[in-house]
Formats: structure tokens, C-alpha cells, sequence
């Protein structure tokens, strides 16, 4: 798959699809955003891609990704709020310090510079120190999406509610995998008084019977 390949979008929230349908683990509890958007799927070249970007320093490649993920922030514009305050999922401190950097800060500001070139109108924000990790996490490949969960409870905080209060929120990162981090951030956000939140990521990672993602051409 190169990386002209097809965006996804998951319907959830309470949103129906043009089918009808949603995914088991929605009807059964509704995620805490209101719905989930990606480029393509975290797979072949676009896999690669992020990987190269996220373990091997390869920072340059922020740039080539940050536009893919444009692309999927395109499709909430009409429904998501004209003006929306923009937040990286946040690594813990040490493990940023680590790495370098947080390639999620890195794609949603190449992804902000070219929505505010392509749609000047849309009034994007970024808020990124509006949402903190305050708890180091186990990598999240060790555990099964119940343990997902369990490993985020209580790992991000927003440290001043005033910066989210009232507002709707675009949460960003690199990869929707089971949407257990969408979800610990989503809490964290709407607890601290945000009024709505939308997810973008450059890749989504599940199989269709696990998340419905709407295909588009």
C-alpha cells in the first residue's frame, strides 16, 4: 500500500453509519469522543512509515505523515466545532526525553500548517501542554484490550481545566490501535469540562469486526 492508499473513519458515539451498523465494543459502551478518523491502515509501506518514525529517529518522515493525517482531519471538517483546540496524545516526560520528541507533537504541527494553508477558515489551535501523562504505562502491545485499559487508568490529567473547558477538542496521535488510549484521553478531557472530542490518527490498526471504519474512495 502506498501512501495515495484509501482514509478510514470510524463511526462511533452514537453516530450511525450510512449502513447502520456499529461495532460490538461501541454498542456496548460508547467511547468518550465522538468519532475516530484515520488515513489508511497501519499496514505495508504506511506500517513502515511509522515505525521508522517512532523508534528510529527518523523525524524528517513527521512531514510526509503529518499530511496523511490532514487528509484525515479533512473528513470532520462540517461536523467538528471551526474552531478546535489541538492536542498530541502526550508520552510520559522520561520517555520523551528518551526518544527525542513526541512523534505525535510532530505529525499534528506538519498536519496544522497545512490545514490552516488548505482551509484558512477552520480555526485550528494548538493546546498540546493542555493534556499531561502522569503515570509511565507498559508497553501497550503486552496486553490484551482489557489490560489495555487497565494499564492507562489514570495515566494522563489535564492540568488546567480552563484551557479545555467548554471547548471541543481534536486529540492526535500516530496509530488507533484498540482505541483504549482515544479513550483514556477522551476521559480525561471531558472530565476536565471539554465539551466534545474528535480523534485523528495517521493509521488505525484493527480488524473491521473489531471497529467499523468507513472506506473512502
Amino acid at each position: 500500500m502506498g501512501l495515495e492508499s484509501a482514509r478510514y473513519s470510524a463511526q462511533v458515539a452514537g453516530q450511525i453509519p450510512e449502513d447502520g451498523l456499529l461495532c460490538a465494543p461501541c454498542r456496548m459502551a460508547a467511547p468518550p469522543f465522538a468519532r475516530a478518523v484515520a488515513y489508511g491502515a497501519y499496514e505495508d509501506e504506511l506500517r513502515e512509515l511509522v515505525q521508522l518514525l517512532k523508534y528510529e529517529g527518523m523525524r524528517s518522515l513527521a512531514e510526509p505523515l503529518g499530511l496523511r493525517l490532514a487528509e484525515a482531519i479533512e473528513m470532520l471538517a462540517g461536523s467538528a466545532a471551526p474552531d478546535l483546540l489541538v492536542v498530541a496524545v502526550p508520552l510520559f516526560p522520561a520517555n520523551e526525553r528518551a526518544r527525542g520528541y513526541n512523534q505525535s507533537v510532530l505529525l499534528a504541527n506538519v498536519a496544522l500548517w497545512e490545514l490552516r494553508r488548505s482551509h484558512p477558515a477552520w480555526r485550528l489551535i494548538a493546546g498540546h501542554s493542555a493534556l499531561q501523562r502522569v503515570k509511565a504505562t507498559r508497553s501497550q502491545f503486552l496486553f490484551t484490550p482489557k489490560g489495555r485499559r487497565r494499564n492507562l487508568q489514570g495515566a494522563f490529567s489535564v492540568p488546567d481545566p480552563a484551557t479545555v473547558m467548554g471547548r471541543e477538542v481534536l486529540l492526535v496521535d500516530d496509530i488507533y490501535t484498540t482505541g483504549a488510549t482515544a479513550r483514556a484521553c477522551a476521559g480525561a478531557l471531558q472530565r476536565a469540562g471539554a465539551r466534545k472530542v474528535w480523534v485523528a490518527t495517521v493509521a488505525r490498526a484493527q480488524r473491521e469486526q473489531v471497529e467499523f471504519w468507513d472506506e473512502y474512495g
